[in-house]
């Protein structure tokens, strides 16, 4: 029994295990649900026994299930550690190193510097950059190993995260529309958002509390409106449907014709920073952070 189970199909039923769903599954995995459905029933025959309950609703793991879950997760991590780690041995700093961020913000002024340096340094290994949007957690990027680094902004309270270098230290402005009754100001203070929406998106809450405070200093409740991306944020505050409580450089990245910036003197500086799995002890990202920490060393004015 134990010589016709595939890696494959461990790595299917692992998958599904965490997220319960089968079309999610597929997608991560490349395959076809179909295809999940019958590695999992496969699998199931090679046991005797039944992995998971299936409705039009909702999957969940059988007693079964869990019990093979736990037997097997940390095994086949170490598996995929040793095999990383030992093709790191032979190949060096070389492939894709993949480093996401929801906003081009988040990597800083020196982001496109550090990269051209890493790349002069480390010409086998490629930085590939990754927008990933505020429709999924962000941290899953790095838990299911969709990206190795994320340039993220601070705080942030995760204990399976190293924090490594300050990517950017930067004061704080509120993006409006130019007809918006705050647009005219030489400054606001946070106090002065009260009446007004603020977008929301799919980021950690300590880091969105000490970003846009969900009350003003007085205790008054700010209003948030969902959004999907940066883009979508700015569409709605060029039409006055919200305010955007953001950094002063801002609009260098996403500049539009219809809002304008207004400095916020009562809100700390806002930080970013490269992040990345505790577990993960790739020569890669050891070497970008490093690259990193050396540049914006040598360049604190920045």
């Amino acid at each position: 029994m134990w010589s016709s189970v595939d890696l494959r199909e461990i790595r299917t039923f692992l998958t599904l295990a965490e997220e319960l769903h089968y079309g999610r599954t597929a997608e991560r995995l490349g395959l076809t649900p179909s295809r999940v459905s019958q590695t999992i029933r496969t699998l199931e025959q090679h046991l005797g026994g039944r992995l998971y309950d299936r409705t039009s609703r909702r999957v969940r793991l059988t007693p079964l299930g869990a019990k093979l879950r736990a037997g097997l997760l940390p095994a086949y991590e170490q598996l995929r550690d040793a095999y990383l780690d030992v093709h790191e041995m032979a190949t060096g700093v070389a492939g894709p190193l993949r480093l996401g961020m929801y906003s081009r913000a988040n990597g800083g002024p020196l982001l496109n510097e550090i990269v051209r340096c890493f790349h002069d340094r480390h010409p086998a290994c490629h930085v590939e950059l990754i927008e990933t949007g505020f429709e999924r957690d962000q941290f899953d990027w790095l838990r299911h190993d969709d990206a190795d680094l994320l340039a993220m902004r601070l705080p942030l309270d995760q204990p399976d995260l190293v924090i490594g270098p300050i990517l950017s230290d930067e004061e704080r402005v509120v993006v409006v529309a130019h007809d918006h009754p705050l647009a005219g100001r030489d400054h606001v203070d946070y106090e002065d958002l009260a009446p007004y929406a603020l977008p929301d998106g799919s980021l950690p809450r300590e880091m969105m509390e000490a970003f846009a405070p969900s009350h003003t200093p007085s205790g008054r409740t700010l209003r948030r409106v969902r959004t999907h991306g940066i883009h979508e944020a700015l569409m709605r505050v060029a039409t006055g449907e919200v305010v955007h409580p953001t950094i002063r450089p801002f609009l260098d990245y996403y500049p539009h014709p219809d809002v304008t910036a207004v400095p916020i003197r009562d809100l700390p500086n806002s930080q970013t920073a490269l992040v990345w799995l505790r577990t993960n002890h790739s020569q890669k990202v050891t070497a970008f952070a490093d690259v990193a920490r050396e540049m914006l060393q040598s360049t604190p004015d920045r």
